[in-house]
């Protein structure tokens, strides 16, 4: 079976109490044996990559810049791509499901892209910014689905396994 991963969208710049519920998150995945990708760098992404790496999880950084370097301490597999913002495609495409915490403009682009690849999206409703703006609502009406809302990391990795059949 493919590895599975889950990316993990968000604020580069959210506060302590967002962070924290990052990573939270970051250890609910690696506790369910599952990778975790992201964007690489601070704020959401560092935070659950952190966490993930509290229980031996793999973390994937996919970085806007062309150097490794700049992945924060707690990427496994470093991606460069020298692709500035669009690097969001990658991001968003990378996980079998993505999980979007609190952010700004770059979230919004990385919960559109995810839609549009009919990825399985789920938004931490309390933590603000663009992911508790869509949480429990549909995105246009080309589609009956939602994005997911979930109060805790708990209850976000309970409906990314149920919906995907990964139980």
């Amino acid at each position: 079976m493919p590895l599975r991963i889950i990316s993990v969208i968000g604020g580069s710049d959210s506060n302590e109490e967002i962070l924290t519920l990052a990573e939270k998150l970051g250890e609910e995945i690696a506790k369910r044996g599952i990778a975790l990708a992201s964007g690489g760098l601070g704020g959401v992404m560092e935070a659950a990559s952190r966490g993930a790496k509290k229980f031996n999880g793999l973390t994937i950084g996919i970085l806007p810049s062309d150097f490794k370097e700049h992945a924060n301490q707690y990427i496994d597999i470093a991606i460069p791509t020298g692709l500035g913002y669009a690097r969001n495609f990658l991001v968003a495409k990378a996980g079998d499901a993505v999980i979007a915490i609190d952010g700004s403009a770059g979230t919004l682009s990385e919960i559109a892209i995810a839609w549009f690849s009919d990825k399985l999206v789920v938004s931490m409703e309390s933590s603000g910014g663009w992911a508790a703006k869509l949480a429990g609502t549909q995105i246009d009406e080309r589609r009956n689905d939602i994005v997911h809302s979930a109060k805790t990391p708990e209850e976000a990795l309970d409906i990314i396994v149920k919906v995907l059949g990964w139980e």
